[in-house]
């Protein structure tokens, strides 16, 4: 069973799986699992829900729950109804919660007792979520989807590491597109089965976690949270041919697992928002028999842009070619192509890219320029055609006139065997302009010292590289994707 998704038809996916495989499997959590006639029948009920709360085509429907197999209902009955979903990290205050249902203009939000409570005070409808899939003796009602493939169906906000975070419009197209090029890029099929442990408000578990798996026929299944203690438990149980996770996560992995896994169901594995040691990448596959491909993507190309083949030549250190339907370059400040080898900025053009951000069509127009996407990303593509991403153009430090790129520094402080994670950021100076300082984390049972680190980086970098100051903390900050926010370590070095 194999449906496949027209640039109209992500709504229908529920619908075409029950079709053509009632009593298939699709969709399981903590909880229970959902064949693809329950699942069929739980959007079409929550659809109607929502069109008694007047949720009309073009309205938004936000969603405020931790990791559960109901985010992913909620989505396709917004799409029946022609309806954009805001999924909303659970994590937030509620200030910054207010301010994503306000700024997303949501008519109802779908989530627990606290969603209840945000609800009422700003006044919009909510449903509460441990009914969305308790409803099974309710007919299903009839009725056929409304979406169309330019109407806006995802809604995410960026990561807000600078400024207010912002609303990122995917439409029907989009996610079609992203879809189609991550199903035909990992040969998806109904074999597959997709181990979703990455929060599904951002587009990487909701596109390349869910809508990819279920649109090639594959089933999902949705851990609650991830824990380097019961993930391989999970692994073993439900036997996914796929996850995708961050390079913290797979440090995690490696450093607390201490028995025997078996892995002999995944195909392959994903990394990405963050770029992955070599050392690490090499040696996770290495203990563990599992394939991991690197990609680069941001929520502006609804989830990625390049990944390493699974069968064909793999370069450890690159994020990998362009996935299909896509294609990037890289340019100079003035904006000409340049040659292999060279660095400057990364920019994508394809039917994956944005329409634009929700109410900002200045910071729209300055990254959307002639069809391409500008990333403010440095990288440099090779001969052939894998791209190296080197550093965000707001991250490179310029010392004294030299312009220092915190991942070369980030690489060597890796190298060092008791070093766990590791973060370069500028400081002010009175006199270079900007110093570098390193945070470190070391690995679990394992002690580091400053001395240590200024010995290691002295050996291995030009003495400009070197850190000014490095801080062993017990960990670093991340946000709840797990990548690293360095805006809060620029906050400590600035005071």
């Amino acid at each position: 069973m194999t449906p496949t998704a027209t640039a109209a038809g992500l709504a229908r996916i529920p619908f075409l799986r029950e079709a053509q495989d009632p009593g298939g499997p699709c969709l399981t959590g903590e909880r229970h699992t959902l064949d693809n006639t329950g699942f069929a029948n739980a959007v079409r009920r929550l659809a109607q829900r929502l069109a008694a709360l007047g949720v009309e085509p073009g309205d938004n429907v936000a969603v405020l729950v931790p990791n559960c197999p109901e985010i992913v209902t909620t989505m396709f009955a917004a799409w029946f109804r022609a309806s954009a979903l805001t999924p909303i990290n659970p994590a937030l205050t509620d200030d910054e919660v207010r301010y994503q249902l306000e700024d997303s203009a949501s008519t109802v939000v779908v989530g627990d007792e606290r969603a209840r409570r945000i609800a009422a005070e700003i006044d919009i409808a909510w449903v509460d979520v441990t009914s969305v899939h308790t409803r099974q003796l309710e007919p299903a009602p009839g009725g056929e989807p409304q979406a169309d493939s330019h109407d806006f169906a995802l809604v995410i906000y960026t990561g807000g590491t600078t400024g207010r975070p912002k609303g990122v419009l995917l439409d029907h197209a989009n996610i079609t597109a992203m879809s189609a090029s991550l199903v035909d890029h990992f040969e998806l099929t109904e074999s597959d089965t997709s181990l979703l442990v990455l929060p599904l408000f951002h587009s990487n578990g909701l596109i390349a976690g869910v809508v990819s798996a279920l649109s090639a026929g594959g089933d999902v299944v949705v851990a609650p949270r991830f824990s380097p203690a019961t993930f391989w438990d999970l692994v073993e149980k439900h036997r996914p041919t796929y996850f995708s996770a961050v390079p913290t996560m797979y440090a995690m992995l490696d450093t607390r697992t201490d028995r025997v896994v078996d892995t002999s169901s995944l195909r392959f594995a994903i990394c990405g928002a963050a770029p992955m040691p070599v050392d690490l990448l090499t040696r996770f596959e290495r203990r563990f028999g599992v394939t991991i491909v690197e990609g680069y993507g941001l929520p502006e190309v609804s989830v990625a842009s390049t990944i390493n083949p699974v069968s064909g030549p793999r370069k450890p250190g690159t994020v990998g070619i362009p996935l299909p339907g896509q294609v990037v370059a890289v340019v100079s400040a003035t904006g000409e192509h340049v040659p292999p080898g060279s660095r400057g900025e990364v920019i994508v053009r394809g039917p994956n890219v944005m329409r634009g951000y929700l109410g900002r069509p200045e910071e729209t127009d300055r990254v959307l320029r002639d069809g391409w996407l500008h990333t403010g990303d440095i990288g440099a593509i090779d001969d052939d055609g894998y791209l190296r991403v080197v550093d965000s153009m707001k991250d490179i430090i310029l010392r004294g006139g030299e312009h220092i790129h915190p991942p070369e520094i980030e690489g060597c402080l890796y190298r060092h065997p008791s070093v766990l994670e590791a973060a370069v950021v500028g400081r002010p100076d009175p006199i270079l302009g900007e110093v570098p300082v390193a945070y470190v984390a070391a690995k679990p049972g394992l002690a580091i010292t400053e001395s240590e680190l200024l010995a290691h980086c002295t050996a291995g970098l030009a003495r400009y590289k070197v850190p000014a100051a490095f801080h062993v903390l017990t960990m670093l900050p991340r946000n709840s994707v797990g990548k690293l926010v360095k805006a809060r370590l620029t906050e400590d070095v600035h005071g």
